[in-house]
């Protein structure tokens, strides 16, 4: 087996650029061995499988995919489907293609499933084409039983039809959970028989502050329209949202099921309740459904018609969702009415329980056993470790600023599942670093011992849809970062290289499947450029089949705006707008840059001989950089490089750089400052990056004229807590962005 792990791992590190182009695979199989030659479907291909078993819905797949009737007895040119019971996991599947044959074996029919994913990815994209699937050899299996997607549909209401797509890509890569999001505070999706006024009334609601927010972006961007088939008048007002009937959950469930994905529903309790409690005010310890200090008002964990609400609801949910999972949610529980609840202060005293963190514990401890008694596992957010939880719950880890969280949690012997609001909310903006930021998720963190490690089931990345209004907003903000984390969750080795090679012919792929994805990244320019005589702009396009287009008027390019070409020649300042747009008239993220003209800054003597940075750090909560500046410095250090120390351990704070930056030569440099916080970067008392404020980790870039020697040096960062990311870029005349060398800085 050894033997086996090492092959699969030379097989994958050493694949070959023409092997990433003939074998377009994401997720990348455990072992694949190339061959020669392809098979070729034909009218006459046959298809052979067991009568006895159970592929109908196998069948039905490859037939559709295949375009074949299956029927012709006797051809030479085959495909057999079957079972081999020495696969590894009930997942794992072989695949052998020749020229006359496909041979296609799974553990269980779910591999078959998986299998057919594989075959579809090897399918040529173009309409027309000749179906040939090139000949090679695959053994594979997923690395981990959970690889997940969530959907948030509470805040923005989505139809079954785009449920079903989602389901469709979540199948096409290889994933097997969805997590449905069915309930929060801004609506109540799920029809619940017992409480029909919990989607006669509370899956509707007048347009909020975050449903204004959209509005006003949709004046720019049309992914931010409110959707209208969501709007209706009821009692003379317009309201906005919907609900599934337990008809369409039950459909959605059994379309999931055929592309072996299960759905785990969430009924968000004991807080996100809103929806709820407005229309059931017995649920509140006040009857009331208002807003807290930081979140909504609560249920009541100390009044027995809570349970009995809970438990009517919850036998409802489970009689639809086959799943032995069903998740509780229990985040961000605002407890101030808890804690002046007579009831509860009653209840706390004949129980024993010391604070309202127990109570939350308390109220988990009896939906557990509830669930259990039903034969279902409670899942919830990381939260419920707070007060004490038994260890057959399984837990979410979501808060990456709580690091202790999942060692917690493995202490206690819980199953654990990674979804880190660092990583994997992908309701985020995406950035450059976004898809590689994903592709490096470590699933198990370091320090977990060999027996814990079975307790990490896996990953899954959530979609909370705030300002998600629309379909295209949804696909946008998931697509191309879902690819990354199905190959982590799946093949778990990592060759970013040849992941980005393959992605790029995924594209293609997904505009046939009318996903409005989000375009690679365009590279090669900064976003404050500068010019000492005149510049060139020049883009390298990520796909052939793009068209760069661009304004120097201010307006966002259309498909009717002039082509950039092989480049335009910059020789005074202005600022220009561009896109790439697909050959369907998909437009990619909007780039503005700005030229200015600069002389080559002058070095400055240098006094100094200390290498390295002076650091001054600041330990508190900054909103802006500039705010330090009113601060005394708590401590100083010396960095060799703009870095965080590792003895800097307090969850807020701010940081100072300050120094000479001696740069070898005379020339345009370019620098790619990435923060999470917020910073900003001076040279040469000039301004080359604002990357400033509170914000998920955004790379920002600048520009700045330097003579060789050593400049001043200033560089900022603030982290607002959460966990950071700082990195410093530099780049000369348009080279690739590498590392700083320590070596160019200089205390002054």
């Amino acid at each position: 087996m050894k033997k086996l792990l090492v092959l699969a791992c030379l097989l994958f590190s050493g694949l070959t650029h023409a092997q990433t182009n003939s074998y377009p695979l994401i997720p990348y199989p455990a072992s694949l061995k190339p061959g020669a030659g392809f098979f070729e479907v034909k009218a006459s291909t046959s298809l052979i499988f067991p009568a006895d078993a159970p592929l109908t819905s196998q069948v039905s797949q490859l037939k559709s995919l295949l375009g074949i009737s299956g029927n012709a007895a006797g051809s030479a040119n085959r495909i057999i489907l079957g079972f081999d019971a020495s696969l590894g996991n009930d997942e794992a599947y072989s695949l052998e293609v020749s020229a006359s044959t496909i041979k296609l074996l799974g553990k269980t029919p779910v591999g078959i499933t998986r299998g057919i994913q594989t075959l579809r990815q090897l399918l040529p994209v173009s309409a027309g084409a000749a179906k040939r699937i090139p000949s090679l050899v695959i053994k594979d299996q997923p690395a981990y039983s959970w690889r997940g997607m969530h959907l948030d549909v509470s805040r923005h209401f989505f139809t079954v039809d785009f449920i079903k797509k989602y389901i469709d890509q979540l199948a096409f890569y290889k994933f097997n959970k969805f997590h449905w999001h069915l309930t929060d505070d801004q609506g109540w999706r799920i029809e619940i028989k017992k409480y029909p006024l919990l989607t006669q009334e509370g899956a509707w609601r007048t347009l909020n502050n975050q449903d204004s927010s959209c509005i006003a972006k949709s004046k720019d961007n049309p992914d931010f329209i409110i959707d209208p088939r969501f709007l209706k008048m009821k009692d003379g007002k317009q309201v906005y949202g919907g609900y599934y009937t337990q008809e369409q959950i039950k459909e959605v469930v059994a379309y999931a099921a055929e592309r072996s994905i299960e759905v785990i529903p969430e009924i968000d309790m004991p807080g996100h309740m809103m929806a709820a409690i407005k229309q059931y005010p017995y649920l509140s310890c006040t009857t009331d459904a208002s807003w807290g200090k930081t979140f909504s008002t609560p249920i009541c964990p100390c009044n027995e018609q809570t349970y009995e609400f809970a438990e009517n609801v919850f036998s409802e949910v489970f009689d639809l969702f086959p799943s032995k999972y069903v998740h509780l949610g229990a985040d961000e529980v605002e407890k101030t009415t808890w804690a002046n609840s007579e009831a509860c202060k009653e209840l706390m005293k004949k129980e024993g329980i010391k604070n309202v963190e127990e109570l939350q514990s308390y109220f988990i401890h009896r939906m557990q056993k509830f669930f259990t008694s039903k034969g279902k596992k409670l899942i919830g957010w990381d939260e419920i470790l707070e007060g004490g939880i038994d260890a057959s719950a399984t837990l979410m880890y979501w808060r990456s600023w709580v690091k202790k969280a999942p060692y917690e949690a493995a202490k206690n012997w819980n199953e654990i599942i990674m979804t880190p609001v660092s990583t994997l909310y992908f309701d985020s903006p995406p950035g450059i670093q976004s898809v590689s930021n994903v592709y490096h998720l470590e699933v198990i963190p370091e320090g977990i011992t060999p027996e814990q490690k079975k307790l990490f089931l896996g990953a899954q990345a959530n979609l909370w849809t705030e300002y998600v209004p629309t379909e295209s907003r949804a696909e946008y903000l998931y697509m191309p970062r879902m690819t990354a984390l199905s190959e982590v969750v799946w093949t778990n080795k990592k060759n970013y290289d040849s992941f980005q090679k393959r992605l790029l012919q995924h594209y293609p792929m997904m505009e046939k499947s009318n996903i409005h994805y989000r375009l690679p990244d365009l590279t090669g320019f900064t976003e404050e450029n500068v010019f000492v005589d005149k510049a060139t702009l020049t883009i390298k396009k990520p796909l052939e089949s793009y068209t760069i287009r661009y304004t120097t008027d201010g307006s966002f390019p259309e498909k009717n705006s002039p082509e950039l070409g092989k480049g335009l020649t910059i020789t005074k300042p202005q600022t220009i707008k561009l896109a790439a747009f697909t050959s369907t008239g998909l437009r990619g993220d909007i780039y503005t840059l700005k030229y200015q003209q600069q002389a080559y800054a002058k070095p400055v003597p240098v006094t100094g001989k200390t290498a390295g940075l002076k650091g001054s750090l600041y330990k508190k909560a900054f909103r802006s950089t500039k705010l330090m500046q009113r601060e005394k410095a708590d401590s100083t250090f010396t960095v060799p490089n703009v870095e965080v120390p590792q003895t800097v351990t307090a969850p807020s704070f701010g940081i100072q750089f300050r120094g000479l930056i001696n740069v070898p030569e005379t020339g345009v440099y370019s620098f790619f400052y990435t923060c999470d916080d917020g910073g900003i970067l001076r040279i040469a008392d000039r301004m080359v990056v604002d990357n400033d404020g509170n914000h998920f980790p955004i790379e920002k870039s600048g520009q700045v004229a330097l003579s060789k020697g050593a400049h001043p040096f200033e560089a900022d960062f603030i982290e607002g807590g959460g966990g950071f990311t700082l990195k410093l870029k530099y780049s000369l005349n348009g080279s690739e962005p590498k590392d700083i060398p320590a070596s160019w800085f200089i205390q002054q």
